[in-house]
């Protein structure tokens, strides 16, 4: 999921300052959710797409492939 949030930063041309801007956060928190040393929680989650503009859902789904993905794996 991380890497869908940075995506979707990238893709409207906002650096990880603007981002934290609309945040009221620093850029620092951004790269640190971006990379995946800081966890969402959910309501976290919906409050970063906001500031995106992007649906929650659509993150959601990215999430369910690949959980599917490992799932089927397992039965490898």
């Amino acid at each position: 999921m991380n890497r869908w949030l940075r995506d979707r930063r990238k893709s409207q041309g906002l650096t990880m300052r603007e981002l934290g801007e609309r945040l009221g956060v620093t850029h620092s928190y951004v790269q640190k959710v971006e990379i995946g040393e800081r966890r969402l929680d959910v309501v976290e989650y919906v409050w970063y797409c906001k500031a995106l503009d992007v649906k929650p859902d659509e993150g959601l789904d990215v999430v369910l492939k690949c959980a599917e993905q490992i799932a089927e794996w397992g039965r490898e």
